[in-house]
């Protein structure tokens, strides 16, 4: 009988710990809206997961990572440009003096 009580006294601590960190009320939350979804997801674990991804607070390096790429992606989009407005001013001289040169 001691050792149900001891089993049952981890079992409410761990509630406890569940509760305090607000795990158990994010998992009722993200429930309930899968509870509340019209249509039904096929695979309900994806659902859960992506909805509880969302839930963590987000890493600041990921911030910073996302902030070069947009940074990155002006730059090659500007270097795009700049090639085409090259290859476009090129004239067909140029291309038979390069030939000649060959």
């Amino acid at each position: 009988m001691a050792h149900y009580k001891a089993a049952d006294s981890k079992r409410e601590q761990f509630r406890r710990y569940l509760e305090k960190s607000g795990v158990l009320d994010t998992l009722t939350k993200v429930l309930v809206a899968l509870y509340e979804e019209p249509e039904k997801p096929t695979s309900a674990l994806d659902f859960l997961k992506h909805h509880l991804g969302a839930a963590t607070p987000e890493n600041p390096e990921i911030e910073l990572l996302r902030l070069e790429l947009a940074e990155m992606k002006e730059k090659y989009e500007a270097t795009v440009e700049e090639n085409k407005k090259l290859k476009a001013k090129k004239s067909p001289k140029t291309d038979k003096k390069l030939d000649r040169q060959v």
